[in-house]
């Protein structure tokens, strides 16, 4: 089940930050998340590939 939503908490884990950093760079980097609710649930692949296009580092 590789394609399953991740939370706030998985994905900073993931990613080795903060949840206030998480979304701090949700508000200012466009960092792609949906929120379902007050939920916000992120995709692995969209991430990383954020990440790699150097959005998150602007």
């Amino acid at each position: 089940m590789d394609d399953r939503w991740l939370s706030l908490k998985e994905i900073a884990e993931y990613l080795g930050a903060r949840r206030e950093t998480i979304y701090k760079w949700i508000e200012n980097k466009n960092m792609p998340g949906h929120q379902i609710g007050r939920n916000w649930k992120f995709k692995k692949e969209e991430i990383d590939a954020w990440v790699k296009s150097g959005k998150a580092a602007e």
